[in-house]
């Protein structure tokens, strides 16, 4: 077998979904993996993609601990931790007060913040659903490459769209010198759209909207997959729960 038959441990964990290639790393460095029967604490070793891989209690646990939560985010915040302090990040709102009322949280909210990254962008502009994840391989199904789990937004527009804008918005449009994918795009009412895309390029929505004759005057995330914002009021959150899916 040739060097180019072999694949990263990591690598072969992440694509059998077991976790993200960095929580393979760290379990792998704790000697909590093992490789057909035989534990393997070597960093960057190599596998056929046969192999037989399991990952012990101790690291299922570990695994296992990782929260994932939904939050509903208000217009003003940002996505990501903001280093020049300018903006009020989204992560700042995981706080006791803001917690769904009856609904399981924790009791360390300082912990749980560590670690947590958003699974894809919404703009300061823009309200609704956002996912915070601990867990690399939930963001990988969100927004790894290649994923197919759809987003659906509630657009509020104002202007006078072109003529077949609509079918141009479903499909034909290009941005930064790309053809997007097809979406699926539909009026609700007189001056809002609901918009389901795959995709999801740096203010996209906005940006196509514009293409067509439409300016964006609010927007908002209602659903991520089999997930929807449901009664999660404006600044709350909670977590993901177990039977909860993507």
């Amino acid at each position: 077998m040739s060097e180019n038959d072999l694949v990263r441990l990591s690598k072969l964990m992440s694509e059998k979904g077991i976790c993200s290639r960095r929580e393979a790393d760290e379990l792998i460095e704790k000697g909590l993996v093992f490789v057909n029967g035989e534990r393997v604490q070597t960093l960057g070793i190599k596998f056929p993609r046969d192999v037989e891989i399991k990952v012990n209690h101790v690291g299922k646990k570990l695994l296992s601990l990782k929260k994932t939560i939904l939050l509903n985010k208000p217009i003003g915040y940002v996505s990501h931790a903001d280093e020049e302090g300018k903006y009020e990040s989204a992560i700042d709102l995981i706080n006791a007060q803001n917690l769904m009322p009856n609904t399981p949280g924790v009791q360390d909210y300082k912990k749980l913040r560590e670690g947590l990254a958003p699974a894809g962008r919404l703009d300061i502009d823009s309200k609704g659903l956002l996912v915070l994840t601990q867990d690399g391989n939930i963001a990988k199904t969100i927004i790894g490459e290649g994923s197919k789990v759809d987003k659906e937004y509630l657009v509020r527009v104002k202007g006078q769209i072109k003529e077949n804008g609509l079918e141009l918005l479903r499909h034909g449009l290009e941005l930064d010198g790309k053809a997007l994918a097809p979406a699926k795009v539909d009026w609700i009412n007189k001056d809002q759209l609901k918009f389901t895309l795959v995709e999801g390029k740096k203010r996209q929505i906005r940006r196509m909207c514009e293409l067509v004759g439409l300016q964006v005057i609010g927007l908002k995330r209602t659903r991520i997959g089999r997930v929807t914002l449901g009664t999660l009021r404006e600044g709350q959150w909670r977590l993901l729960l177990p039977h909860e899916r993507f």
